[in-house]
């Protein structure tokens, strides 16, 4: 699919954010999607991946997420200087202030003619926890969170009780959640704290573990995984259409999340079943192995 490309700035409390827009070129229709970049902001293999996703069928916008922070356009280079002020300006922004950049997110793709209305969140790294918080908004009917940073250790600035994870009951469209078992900015105890919140707040979500590192979609730098990176997008479709075409429903065999039982039986909460021929996989088992094969529910026994 042909895309287009544009710039855009929008008026924010804390100054104007610009924003790039990956349209499907021509007449159409497509639901929106705010992509949440590193904290690098709008590096080439950000552009690249947000291309991949407005090839699929989606009106991906991507914020510079410290725009009052930097000049427009700022983009930093993956070295140490660049990591040391991407993570200063991580630091200095509030997450109310990010809450304010979703709500005018929202807007924008909701009044642009070729989006449907409905709108999704995906991000990596920083983003991936801006993704997950983005969720919190009524607006955002799904969201994907690739590595998400800081989401256990509650560490970015916010009033007090309004950390992202302690609202994760106020959740209520689908997350996905993918992560690399050697990340170690996120590491098992870390994903073990989220799983449980989500887990205990009865939130609808997946799960996915990749044995990779942090960064692994980024496709420049030692740290990439293709495969991780090819099949972990995938999902990113499967996920944000599924609750696009159909929210509430069933999700198919082989993208039913263990998360949305309590237990084997094939029972949810309020008494209902897992559809004819798919079956419950345990949640631990939900993981990538070096093979690239995912032990995830499947058709029949």
């Amino acid at each position: 699919m042909i895309i287009e490309t544009c710039e855009i700035d929008l008026a924010t409390d804390t100054g104007p954010m610009r924003v790039t827009l990956y349209e499907p070129a021509g007449k159409g229709r497509y639901p929106g999607l705010i992509f949440y970049s590193e904290i690098f902001q709008q590096t080439d293999p950000i552009r690249r991946v947000a291309s991949l996703l407005a090839g699929h069928g989606f009106a991906v916008a991507v914020p510079e997420i410290f725009h009052e922070l930097n000049s427009i356009g700022t983009v930093l280079a993956y070295d140490d200087a660049g990591k040391d002020k991407g993570n200063a300006d991580k630091s200095a922004k509030t997450l109310e202030a990010h809450d304010h950049d979703t709500n005018v997110l929202v807007d924008c793709l909701r009044g642009r003619a070729g989006c449907t209305g409905k709108v999704g969140a995906m991000g990596i790294c920083i983003g991936g926890h801006l993704a997950f918080r983005a969720a919190l908004n009524d607006g955002v009917l799904a969201a994907s969170c690739f590595y998400a940073t800081d989401l256990h250790a509650d560490t970015l600035a916010c009033k007090v009780g309004n950390g992202t994870l302690e609202r994760c009951a106020e959740i209520g469209g689908e997350l996905q959640l993918v992560w690399g078992r050697q990340d170690p900015h996120t590491p098992t105890e870390g994903r073990a704290k989220i799983y449980q919140a989500l887990s205990a707040a009865e939130v609808d979500f997946t799960w996915h573990e990749f044995n990779a590192q942090h960064a692994f979609i980024r496709d420049e730098g030692p740290r990439y995984e293709f495969l991780a990176h090819l099949r972990g997008t995938r999902r990113i479709r499967r996920s944000l259409r599924r609750s696009w075409h159909d929210p509430g429903r069933w999700r198919a065999a082989g993208s039913v999340g263990p998360e949305c039982l309590r237990d084997g039986s094939g029972q949810r909460s309020g008494g209902a079943r897992l559809p004819p021929g798919v079956r419950f996989v345990p949640a631990h088992a939900v993981h990538w192995g070096a093979s690239g094969r995912s032990r995830t529910p499947r058709h029949g026994n």
